[in-house]
């Protein structure tokens, strides 16, 4: 298996993955799946602000994907990025997710990001788990702010410092 940057060819197949997602859990708090449309506009933007889109691929098939974003567009949360990673369901619970998480970090360092924030439905105790195994820590939790599948969810914020969490900041914010 090998993780690389995600080219324009493989959007479909990401696409598939992250509307199996919406579809069948609730860790993306959509109720209706992205059309091809709205899935390049997402990728092309990610692509313009210099963050990453990366696969795991192995023997030709994509097994899963992992990106960061900014976490809201304000300056002061500009050392920050939020991100996301999903899975084919074969691929679920073989590393694989750990693997695309753990390459963005470096991403995010190479960019000057202090921190990086993991969204994760409260009842998600495996996502919980995984997020804890890298490192993140479980941050606060948002009571019934999503709502799905005909009943309220509570969203947990998980975080880890990407860089030396007691640095006193950039030189040049």
């Amino acid at each position: 298996m090998q993780i690389r940057d995600a080219k324009l060819e493989d959007l479909a197949v990401i696409l598939d993955i992250y509307n199996e997602v919406i579809a069948t859990s609730t860790a993306i708090y959509n109720d209706d799946p992205l059309n091809p449309g709205e899935f390049a506009v997402w990728f092309q933007d990610r692509l313009a602000a210099g963050y990453p889109v990366l696969v795991a691929e192995d023997q030709g098939a994509i097994l899963g994907f992992s990106s960061f974003g900014d976490f809201r567009p304000r300056p002061g949360f500009r050392f920050t990025v939020e991100h996301s990673v999903h899975l084919t369901p074969a691929a679920r619970g073989k590393g694989i997710g750990s693997a695309l998480v753990s390459a963005l970090f470096p991403r995010a360092q190479a960019l000057g990001k202090h921190t990086m924030l993991g969204a994760v439905d409260a009842a998600n105790e495996g996502s919980i788990r995984f997020h804890e195994k890298l490192g993140f820590i479980k941050v606060g939790v948002l009571p019934q702010v999503g709502f799905k599948f005909g009943r309220w969810l509570d969203l947990v914020y998980m975080q880890k410092f990407i860089d030396d969490s007691n640095s006193e900041g950039p030189a040049n914010a």
